[in-house]
């Protein structure tokens, strides 16, 4: 595989984890009926505009789009670790942005016995970093 063919790789695999991400999120708030809470808002701000953002970015490739999804990227990567943390009762009731409204803690369901749909954005954020973060030290060597 050429080196070219593994950037593009690289950031359709951003891509098409970032649209299953979305995907998964508009069904679990219009087909099963889960209301998104605050954080949860917060985190598809920064995911939506990523399936655009790196979707544009295939077609021809440009590895600059790495400049401009990188930061959302992080910016849903640390709003979902909050929202973990939040989940998980580290974090004090004096800080949780929910007050009123849905809980940031509510658990609707949880995959497997232990995947929880905050731990899932997490997972979904990190692996978007972590490729991104590749994808960037790939296209400067």
């Amino acid at each position: 595989m050429s080196r070219a063919d593994r950037q593009w790789s690289l950031l359709f695999a951003c891509w098409l984890l970032a649209a299953v991400s979305a995907l998964g999120s508009l069904f679990f708030s219009h087909v099963m009926g889960f209301p998104p809470c605050v954080l949860c808002w917060y985190q598809r701000i920064c995911l939506f505009p990523l399936v655009l953002v790196l979707g544009a970015g295939l077609f021809p490739f440009d590895a600059k789009v790495v400049k401009f999804a990188l930061p959302l990227a992080l910016a849903g990567l640390a709003t979902a670790l909050y929202h973990n943390l939040m989940y998980a009762g580290v974090i004090p009731e004096s800080l949780k942005p929910c007050a009123s409204g849905v809980s940031c803690t509510e658990k609707y369901i949880e995959l497997f016995g232990f995947l929880s749909i905050p731990a899932m954005a997490l997972l979904s954020f990190s692996g978007i970093t972590a490729l991104l973060i590749v994808l960037k030290r790939e296209t400067k060597s």
